[in-house]
């Protein structure tokens, strides 16, 4: 299996070793050399181990472990040459190098070894030589040795603390974009619900009577429709404007000041109960609540809303028969329960897209109710049970 190659030297490594060579060969040709007692006496040979630690320079980024190994070598082979203040200086890079580059385990354990190997020089030299100079080669030894390595743990400290903090902020930006995407959401989908049960009956009432109108030849009929259309339109058109004047205010209220509440119902009946007479329906509202504890706002409201959507319903599909609104309380939650003839009914009617049961259902979601719909008994059943307190959010 071949070997696999080296990885290529950072761009500055290749500069810190061309740096330290060319300073080594500036002082070997200047003759400044370390030392000059119990060392070989060719001076040409200080040049070998300036050369290795060079070459080790370029790996301090890539393989710092490889670089501090060479370098070490490379230093201990130094000690029986002249010595040259190159390659010293360049091994203090190389341990910098190896503590900020090198593995977590690394980081830890170099400091502690040259710690160790410094105060093991110390107490050599000071049981070899028995004089002050002993001290003087631990604290070279330290400076050579443990004061780069110290220095690392410090730059790499920082460093790590850097891209945390970088990262921390990344992931405060990428939070808040996220919750600024749901509140965007959940604005458009509370809009979606407002413009639909603003809206909704209203078109509904149109489509059926002007259907009526065009369909039947009676003249009163006619009058009658038409009547019931301008009514529904004005009704309409207020409507819109309240939601267009809210929306161009930006007060950021979760509801308008204007919202229709409970109290609204027996207008809202009676309303559908001109425009349903048509169609052999007929609107009833039954009220079992006791007592006249107001109910927080969002509770009102989607009340009203699933009441009056209920209505439409009925008025675009059921059969002819009784459509009852019935509001109960027990305890603390409000109960909204509208019931109508299942059936085909006849004469004309106003298409249905499906999104009043989804707005409906994501109301009651909201304020962490329950809600159900369907058919049971030859009778289409809606209820929805709200709870009076703990509202989760407004909708």
């Amino acid at each position: 299996m071949p070997a696999l190659p080296l990885p290529r030297p950072h761009r500055d490594d290749v500069i810190i070793a061309a740096s330290g060579l060319l300073g080594g060969l500036v002082l070997w040709l200047l003759n400044l050399y370390m030392r000059t007692g119990y060392v070989l006496a060719d001076t040409r040979l200080p040049l070998i181990p300036l050369v290795v630690m060079a070459a080790a320079e370029l790996l301090r980024r890539t393989s710092p472990r490889t670089a501090l190994t060479i370098g070490t070598v490379a230093l201990l082979a130094e000690q029986c040459t002249h010595g040259n203040l190159a390659t010293v200086a360049m091994y203090t890079d190389i341990v910098y190098a190896a503590v900020l580059y090198g593995t977590p385990a690394a980081a830890r354990r170099i400091p502690v070894a040259a710690f160790l190997f410094s105060l093991a020089v110390t107490a050599g030299s000071l049981v070899w030589l028995r004089s002050p100079e002993a001290l003087l080669i631990g604290i070279v030894t330290a400076l050579v040795v443990f004061v780069p390595a110290l220095t690392g743990v410090s730059v790499r400290y920082h460093r790590d603390a850097a891209e945390t903090a970088r990262l921390r902020a990344d992931q405060t930006a990428l939070l808040a974009e996220m919750d600024r995407a749901q509140a965007v959401t959940a604005e458009r989908a509370r809009m979606a619900r407002e413009l639909h049960d603003l809206v909704a009956n209203h078109l509904s009432a149109i489509a059926i009577h002007s259907t009526a109108a065009l369909s039947i030849g009676d003249p009163e009929t006619s009058r009658t429709a038409l009547g019931v259309i301008r009514e529904n339109s004005v009704e309409g058109l207020a409507e819109m404007r309240r939601l267009i004047g809210l929306l161009r205010t930006g007060t950021g209220d979760p509801e308008p000041s204007s919202s229709p509440t409970l109290g609204s119902l027996d207008a809202l009946i009676e309303q559908h109960r001109a425009a349903a007479a048509a169609g052999g329906l007929t609107c009833v509202l039954e009220d079992s609540r006791t007592g006249s504890e107001p109910l927080p706002a969002p509770v009102e409201l989607a009340a009203y809303r699933i009441a009056q959507e209920s209505l439409t319903n009925a008025l675009k599909h059921a059969a002819p028969g009784p459509v009852v609104v019935r509001l109960g309380r027990a305890a603390e939650t409000l109960t909204v329960e509208v019931t109508s003839a299942l059936g085909d009914r006849p004469g004309p009617r106003a298409p249905g897209s499906g999104a009043g049961l989804v707005g409906m259902r994501e109301r009651v979601a909201l304020l962490g109710g329950t809600f159900a719909a369907g058919p049971r008994d030859g009778i289409w059943r809606v209820r929805a049970d709200l709870p009076v307190s703990g509202t989760r959010k407004t909708g």
